[in-house]
């Protein structure tokens, strides 16, 4: 997409808030809006709403939203089921962009998990995951994604917080004489918002609906 995206970001102070807004800024697309503990600022109305705070905040965002009637791209995790009911309600009136992980290696990693698990389905089967000490939802909405596909099956996670780590992920297939190991490793939260953008250039096209970044990676 060529054109200049006139974009709001919620929770545009935070570390994903502010790569988001770097990358948007080096494509020459334009900040029209912010929300923060601060307050919100406006200098136009957004074609678009990004969401990178928390989900403590997610039922006055929705209100956000609301009022702009546009796309919505959220990268909150920690999201309940009555929080993932809202945005399918949502996106009965606009598109919604909804994941726990807007890497594109991730999207790879649950593709390889999904075919290891129907090839070794009697292996032994274990998550880890690593994230930052600040990281407060344990075990990550990445991990979850990953347990969904294995769901048929009694799979722990391990989850770490150490030091300043964006995320790291494993899967790992272990039988009597062999092991598989499936791993993920961020080196900048630049990647996330590689998909973010990615994710508004699509939401822009669609009239209303509800995606996963699953959906924007694999659209063709």
């Amino acid at each position: 997409m060529d054109q200049i995206i006139r974009y709001g970001l919620i929770g545009y102070k935070g570390k994903l808030g502010r790569e988001v807004e770097k990358l948007f800024d080096d494509t020459g697309h334009k900040l029209v809006f912010t929300s923060d503990l601060d307050g919100e600022q406006e200098s136009g109305k957004p074609q678009v709403l990004i969401d990178c705070s928390l989900p403590e905040a997610f039922n006055s965002n929705i209100q956000i939203v609301e009022k702009y009637g546009c796309p919505f791209i959220i990268a909150v995790t920690g999201l309940t089921d009555e929080n993932l009911k809202t945005l399918q309600d949502l996106s009965q009136k606009s598109s919604v962009v909804q994941s726990f992980n807007f890497s594109v290696g991730i999207q790879v990693l649950l593709k390889l998990t999904e075919t290891a698990a129907h090839l070794l389905n009697e292996w032994d089967v274990e998550i880890t995951e690593t994230h930052h000490r600040h990281k407060k939802d344990k075990p990550s909405g990445t991990a979850k994604m990953i347990k969904e596909i294995l769901k048929d099956r009694n799979v722990n996670v391990s989850s770490l917080r150490l030091g300043g780590i964006p995320g790291d992920h494993t899967v790992e297939f272990g039988a009597m004489g062999e092991t598989l190991r499936i791993t993920h490793h961020v080196i900048s939260r630049r990647t996330f918002a590689e998909g973010i953008l990615r994710s508004a250039e699509f939401v822009l096209r669609k009239d209303k609906g509800f995606y996963t970044f699953k959906d924007v990676v694999f659209e063709d």
